[in-house]
C-alpha cells in the first residue's frame, strides 16, 4: 500500500521535513506518482521507527545508514535481517555502557585533575603517560 508523505509523516510522528532529510541520506526512499508527489511504500514506517529508536540509543545516523544499507529498501526487512541489525548494535552499546560504568566508577578521581597529565587520572592518563607528550592540558591541544 503506498502512502502519501503527509500520511508517513503523521503515521511515523516525524516532521515532513525529517522524511525529506532521511530520503536524501538514503535512509529512506520514494517514489514519485504520475502528479509528482511523493509515495512511500508502508514499510517505510519500519525503517521509521528504526531510525528513531536508534537516536534514542545514541546510535549515529551514520551507523543508521550503514546498518540499513544492508537491508531491502523496497520492502520490509525479514526478522533475521532485523535481528542481525540489532546484534550489531547491542554490542555497540555494551561497549558504551562499559565506557560509561568506567568513567562513573572513575569519576571521583578525575574531577579536579583537568587532564593537566596528573598521574591520578585513571581515566585519561593511566600511569602518567601524557607526561612522555609534554607538560600542561596535552589532551585539549590536540
Amino acid at each position: 500500500m503506498e502512502m502519501s508523505v503527509g500520511q508517513v509523516a503523521t503515521r511515523a510522528g516525524v516532521k515532513v521535513s525529517t522524511l525529506h532529510f532521511y530520503e536524501k541520506k538514503g535512509l529512506i526512499q520514494s517514489w514519485r506518482n504520475t502528479g509528482n508527489q511523493r509515495r512511500y511504500d508502508r514499510s517505510v514506517l519500519r525503517r521509521i521507527s528504526v531510525i528513531k529508536m536508534a537516536q534514542k540509543l545514541g546510535i549515529s545516523l551514520q551507523e543508521v545508514t550503514i546498518a540499513l544499507s544492508h537491508l531491502p529498501k523496497e520492502s520490509a526487512p525479514t526478522e533475521e535481517e532485523w535481528r542481525a541489525m540489532a546484534n550489531t548494535w547491542k554490542l555497540q552499546l555494551n561497549e558504551r555502557i562499559n565506557s560509561l560504568q568506567t568513567l562513573r566508577d572513575e569519576l571521583d578521581e578525575c574531577i579536579g585533575c583537568g587532564c593537566l597529565s596528573i598521574n591520578k587520572c585513571k581515566l585519561r592518563n593511566p600511569q602518567d603517560i601524557l607526561a612522555q607528550e609534554g607538560n600542561g592540558p596535552v589532551l585539549w591541544e590536540r
